[in-house]
């Protein structure tokens, strides 16, 4: 039964999200991450299986700083050498799907949900989600807020304090704001 409404929730349907199916899973999921933010870093091998726990996928190498938190986890499929520094969100209520090789600074956001404007609606719960997507390579720096369908290409990179709420293409350095592409980056950009 939970597996279905969390496909339900995924699926950008407006639904309740005050269910008590969902609230289950919230709390399985904030247990763990409560275990894992409670460990010293240098417990490596008992963090990576708590993480292992906590997310549907993630590669052989990864480093995610505590602290930590996601809604269920069970929505998030990271890929090989992941790094994510201290206080890294992931509100997944739809998937989010990191590529390879991306960095995430710290205190930065990925969040899918999103919530009704009429607070009667919201009030009860009425609630949708809307999938991320970061592709392989891309830096997001610190203080970076990621919103409900963004997806940001292969080789981008992300400044400070940006608010994604478009998509971003590849191999872009983009900032602000709304986050918006500055330049692309290119063969000046290598340092020799």
């Amino acid at each position: 039964m939970e597996k279905d409404i969390l496909n339900q929730l995924g699926s950008g349907a407006w639904m309740n999200g005050f269910d008590n199916d969902i609230s289950q899973a919230l709390l399985r999921c904030e247990d763990l991450c409560f275990q894992l933010n409670n460990l010293p870093p240098s417990s490596i091998d008992q963090r990576h299986g708590i993480i292992k726990k906590i997310l549907h996928t993630v590669g052989e190498r990864f480093i995610i700083h505590s602290p930590f938190h996601c809604d269920f986890g069970t929505n998030i499929h990271i890929g090989e050498n992941f790094v994510s520094n201290y206080n890294l969100t992931i509100l997944d209520e739809a998937a989010v799907t990191i590529g390879d090789n991306v960095f995430i600074g710290p205190n930065c956001s990925l969040c899918t949900v999103v919530h009704a404007l009429h607070a009667e609606q919201r009030n009860a719960g009425i609630m949708c989600a809307r999938p991320i997507t970061i592709g392989h390579n891309v830096w997001l720096a610190t203080n970076v807020t990621v919103l409900p369908g963004v997806s940001i290409g292969d080789g981008a990179v992300i400044g400070a304090g940006s608010v994604v709420t478009r998509d971003i293409p590849p191999n872009v350095v983009a900032l602000g704001n709304p986050c918006k592409v500055v330049r692309p980056i290119d063969r000046f950009d290598y340092i020799k």
